[in-house]
């Protein structure tokens, strides 16, 4: 099955807010806030509104900087995943049923418990640029392959 899915990044020099998932894909690791966008609903908005149901955050401007698609061998899933950066945004982070949010340095991310991709393309995000690539995770949940190119 393919899905369409968004994954916004809190920018807040020098600190990144990930949200610990509580519940569903991906329930264990730190993370961006997104997901699936409802119907009728333009990719960018439903980033939006998830930001907002995951962490409170009213996410003013949202600038889109990366496409990644994401292969799951195990099960033979693909995710589209359109990733956003946000750094207007107003109110604090706050706990929801499915993530609970914190501040880390950017020096100190959590890459190890974090989805494994993200030690690719995150200081890509972190350092201005926009990117796009896929990446293969095999049938024990680990990256098989990758590509990630910079664009301009």
């Amino acid at each position: 099955m393919r899905t369409t899915t968004t994954l916004c990044t809190i920018y807040r020099h020098p600190d990144i807010l990930l949200g610990m998932k509580k519940r569903g894909f991906g329930a264990g690791r730190w993370n961006g806030f997104g997901g699936k966008s409802h119907p009728g609903e333009s990719i960018e908005d439903a980033a939006i509104r998830e930001v907002r149901e995951e962490c409170g955050l009213r996410a003013d401007r949202i600038e889109k900087v990366g496409l990644i698609e994401f292969t799951f061998e195990k099960t033979g899933d693909i995710q589209e995943v359109h990733l956003f950066l946000c750094e207007d945004f107003a109110g604090e982070p706050v706990e929801t049923e499915e993530m609970e949010p914190r501040w880390f340095p950017i020096a100190e991310l959590p890459y190890a418990d974090m989805w494994p991709d993200d030690k690719f393309w995150m200081p890509l995000l972190i350092g201005g640029k926009k990117f796009a690539g896929k990446f293969i995770f095999g049938e024990d949940g680990r990256i098989k392959n990758h590509t990630l190119e910079i664009i301009d």
